[in-house]
């Protein structure tokens, strides 16, 4: 439930003209942000339309391309890691509680392992009565 509010919230904030902060635990693993810019083990990402580009929200994560300081960098931001998603102009928005996580689905963004090869499928019938 937690990847369709942050892209609920996201869309209002933009909507109203407001400036989408992202609140991030970047301690937890495959967080992959500046850490030069990390604080107490967080970090706070403006994700506005000018001020990042190819901004993708799936179910499993959070992934842009941003400056920080006039350096390219790739974000990747495991959906668990959010901690809040606000505006910066008055802080309305959304606070997740870190201790209600749900189980991390499987990511979407990961390609298959090549080793790992699934068995053949037989069709079956069965009997209705």
């Amino acid at each position: 439930m937690k990847p369709y509010l942050i892209r609920a919230v996201y869309e209002w904030l933009a909507d109203t003209g407001m400036t989408p902060y992202l609140l991030v635990d970047a301690q937890l693993p495959r967080v992959d942000v500046p850490w030069e810019f990390v604080k107490d083990g967080q970090i706070v990402l403006n994700v506005s339309g000018t001020a990042v580009q190819n901004l993708q929200m799936t179910n499993t994560a959070i992934t842009f391309s941003a400056r920080f300081a006039g350096i390219s960098r790739n974000i990747y931001v495991p959906i668990r890691a959010v901690l809040a998603l606000y505006a910066r102009e008055n802080n309305k928005g959304m606070f997740f509680d870190p201790a209600q996580e749900e189980p991390e689905p499987p990511d979407d963004q990961q390609p298959p392992d090549p080793e790992i090869k699934s068995a053949p499928t037989r069709p079956a019938l069965r009997i209705v009565k």
